[in-house]
């Protein structure tokens, strides 16, 4: 009877870990979430219905738990070879339903990285904020240097330096009606992920992100309509 207890309760919790989505997302909970008030499978059928269906098509698994990655980064999140790997330290349904957008920015990348970068008028548009923010911080009385503010790769320095030396407080004061969040600055791709992030969470605002990233909206707006063929 013990036994049959136990084989039942182990099969139960691996069908509560282990499931597919409508669309057929796998989906792994490692790591049980912390909050028990965060809805997983309800968090990622709102993901699937907000994102279009080509936009998610390189997402074959949402992995829920702890990752060395997550220390060694100072992140919660990642996408890596078709996953979408994000922490089980979750405040609401609405901190990881923006993580999951996030990540599937960056697979959105994989799969449409031509589309979005190589006319070079994304990259262009980043730059010229980038300088922007430069010479503000100059002028307040930061003295960074020029060369880093050329680079498009995220640099952890660069970041850190950002969150910091500057603090994301004051960045957010600078990047009123340049960037939508201060992470945005970090890097290119980082740039057309807070975009994408921002363009899904918030439809009914688009107006700003049109104003603010021209260039990058044009890009979300020609991706969101675009069908895989």
């Amino acid at each position: 009877m013990l036994l049959n207890y136990i084989q039942k309760r182990q099969k139960m919790l691996e069908e509560s870990n282990n499931f597919y989505t409508a669309s057929g997302i796998h989906v792994f909970t490692k790591d049980e979430l912390v909050n028990e008030l965060v809805d997983l499978e309800g968090v990622i059928g709102k993901l699937e219905s907000m994102l279009p269906e080509h936009l998610r098509d390189g997402i074959e698994m949402v992995i829920v738990g702890q990752f060395g990655e997550f220390q060694e980064r100072g992140i919660n999140a990642f996408y890596k070879d078709g996953a979408l790997y994000v922490s089980n330290f979750q405040s609401d349904n609405a901190d990881l339903l923006d993580d999951l957008i996030h990540e599937t920015a960056h697979s959105v990348e994989e799969q449409y990285g031509m589309d979005i970068y190589a006319d070079q008028e994304l990259k262009d548009e980043f730059l010229r904020k980038r300088i922007h923010i430069y010479n503000v911080l100059w002028n307040m009385g930061f003295k960074p240097v020029e060369a880093d503010f050329l680079e498009t790769e995220y640099d952890q320095d660069f970041d850190e330096y950002l969150h910091q030396g500057v603090g994301y407080d004051k960045l957010s004061e600078i990047l009123k009606g340049i960037m939508v969040s201060p992470y945005a600055a970090t890097s290119l791709r980082e740039y057309f992920a807070t975009g994408f992030t921002e363009f899904y969470l918030h439809p009914d605002s688009h107006g700003y992100l049109k104003k603010t990233s021209p260039e990058l909206y044009k890009k979300l707006v020609q991706l969101h309509k675009m069908e895989e063929s």
